[in-house]
């Protein structure tokens, strides 16, 4: 009963927030963490079975335990307890031979990105690994020589992290074919302890205290955007993800909600 109530309270005060409409996700028990991409939704609960979205249910995808999974040009990816990365082939996770990453991000143009355990250096594996990997064989990173706890590329406008430090950077591009960079840029402002890029150049994060933002004013010109806007909420936000204009929010209560920006629905009226 309590969690039922904490979960309509937190509902209640998304769904006033201005921009956002909020309403009750699929309910998927003890969600931990999210990732929308490619018109799919993923998520991990905290008993580390890894989930799809279809209709207003939740499947189970594989069989392997994950602790972190996402979706996104590049597949579906994810990795276990052990920080062992697997990627999804017919049907079931297949362990990729290779580097062990703490958490991989699929969303960028083919490429798929990570962040080793322990050091937090982050890597990139080209789109000509990414892309046909079957489980056979090894993976080759590349090193991108910057340390990142967090990790999340978009098509668009390039890649954002979050450092040891919680400090944002961005590069604003990445080649899929050889994973170099422009080169990093220190987005000032609040510390965050995750971020995700959505395949529209959307920006969104959480900060060390669990508060929800979105990065405003991103664009060709300007990719890293002008400044963090606040998305009210009445609970603290566990994990966040974005795709074709819905905003999926696991909370630290692990409820999950998904919200659509009503200006944006006005706009297009």
């Amino acid at each position: 009963m309590k969690a039922a109530a904490a979960f309509l309270l937190v509902l209640g005060c998304l769904a006033v927030s201005h921009a956002w409409k909020c309403t009750e996700a699929p309910r998927l028990s003890y969600a931990l963490q999210i990732d929308a991409g490619m018109g799919m939704v993923v998520a991990t609960d905290a008993y580390r079975r890894a989930y799809f979205l279809s209709g207003r249910s939740w499947y189970r995808l594989g069989t392997t335990a994950l602790k972190h999974v996402s979706v996104g040009p590049a597949g579906t990816w994810g990795t276990d307890t052990s920080n062992r990365v697997h990627k999804l082939v017919a049907g079931n996770f297949k362990r990729a031979n290779g580097l062990t990453m703490q958490q991989v991000d699929a969303g960028g143009a083919g490429q798929l990105v990570g962040s080793r355990p322990s050091s937090y250096l982050a890597f990139c594996l080209r789109k000509t690994y990414a892309l046909p990997y079957t489980g056979v064989g090894g993976t080759a990173w590349s090193t991108l020589s910057r340390r990142l706890k967090y990790f999340s590329c978009g098509p668009l406008y390039g890649c954002w992290g979050v450092d040891t430090s919680s400090r944002v950077f961005l590069t604003r591009a990445m080649s899929p074919t050889s994973c170099g960079t422009s080169g990093w840029l220190y987005v000032k402002g609040i510390t965050m302890k995750m971020v995700e890029v959505g395949t529209d150049g959307s920006v969104f994060a959480v900060s060390t205290k669990g508060k929800l933002y979105q990065r405003v004013g991103i664009g060709a010109r300007r990719p890293q955007g002008t400044a963090w806007r606040f998305v009210q909420t009445c609970m603290d936000v566990q994990h966040v993800s974005y795709d074709l204009r819905q905003l999926w929010v696991v909370t630290t209560s692990r409820s999950v909600m998904t919200c659509t920006n009503v200006k944006s629905l006005a706009v297009d009226k």
